[in-house]
């Protein structure tokens, strides 16, 4: 299979039918043997049973019915998995990413990138509720990543069969799979894309998500920069706090000896204590974080490293 379309739909009814006829002809036209798989995330409208009639008659449309409503990031995730493609194409299923970009994603990917993501240069959404957020989130996920794109939020990406089958998505990471395939030291490139104006249904995004990013956002970092060494993240603070307050300690116990001053009723003393406390707590979280990633490893003997080819042994 030489590509494959991911398409999440949460109650698209309207959408998924014209979106299906746009995306079929821009795929006749390649030449590629292709799959376009639905993940239906739960609806409770008619998309299912628009998915059905268009599978019946399109035997290269796979489609996986959730039980319930899991969220993008799930429904993507489960597309990556049951795609068999070389390349994968990720879209949303409104209709507002253009099938007829995928030949220029496509042709960066030829041209040896492994990630492609699409910049929706021209949006067609409201400004204050949509594209400020969204602008002032890029530049903040842009800074803390470390992997500089205009657009973290758009759907539409193409991406090599190995860069999907080791992205491990949960939670709502699917707008920072760019971050998160940086760690396994792929290539990105970024283009722009045409973004159209939603016609039809209704938007399942408002100004509330903005707070979900920020959280997400912290996450993310700590997975790039520290899950493999939990105690630099923990035992930093830990061991300021500690010597914060032994040396708070050292003075009041100093006073006490030296000036006659009394201790008991100092709250400075209570910081000192507690401080220290605090930093006990950080390193010993930190231990308890080293313990677990190397249950993480070496129980399913997952590697620490990824590797992009080998040469000299047999089949390579």
């Amino acid at each position: 299979m030489d590509l494959s379309v991911v398409i999440p739909v949460f109650e698209e009814e309207l959408n998924i039918k014209p979106l299906h006829d746009d995306l079929r002809r821009v795929l006749d036209s390649l030449q590629l043997t292709s799959e376009i798989i639905f993940v239906d995330d739960g609806s409770r409208d008619n998309s299912f049973a628009v998915l059905t009639e268009i599978q019946r008659a399109d035997d290269t449309v796979r489609v996986v019915r959730f039980r319930r409503n899991f969220g993008q990031t799930a429904a993507l995730a489960a597309g990556l998995q049951y795609a068999q493609g070389e390349v994968v194409i990720t879209m949303d299923g409104d209709q507002q990413n253009d099938p007829s970009d995928i030949p220029n994603l496509l042709a960066r990917v030829d041209a040896g990138y492994d990630l492609v993501c699409g910049w929706r240069f021209d949006r067609k959404d409201k400004y204050w509720s949509r594209k400020f957020p969204s602008m002032l989130a890029n530049k903040l996920i842009s800074k803390t990543t470390e992997v500089e794109l205009h657009d973290y939020g758009c759907t539409l990406k193409a991406m090599r069969k190995e860069v999907a089958k080791n992205i491990t998505l949960y939670g709502e990471l699917h707008r920072f799979i760019p971050a998160v395939a940086s760690n396994m030291g792929v290539s990105i490139a970024e283009i722009k894309v045409n973004h159209r104006a939603r016609t039809l249904g209704a938007t399942k995004y408002g100004i509330s998500r903005s707070v979900r990013v920020l959280l997400d956002l912290i996450t993310v970092k700590f997975l790039l920069k520290y899950a493999g060494r939990p105690m630099h993240f923990f035992g930093l603070p830990g061991l300021l706090s500690g010597a914060v307050g032994f040396f708070l300690a050292l003075y009041t116990t100093f006073e006490r000896l030296f000036l006659s001053v009394p201790m008991g009723n100092r709250p400075l003393f209570l910081l000192a204590i507690l401080m220290i406390l605090i930093g006990i707590q950080f390193i010993a979280i930190g231990l308890l974080g080293e313990l677990q990633i190397r249950t993480y490893y070496e129980t399913q003997n997952k590697p620490i490293y990824v590797v992009r080819e080998t040469l000299g042994w047999d089949g390579d």
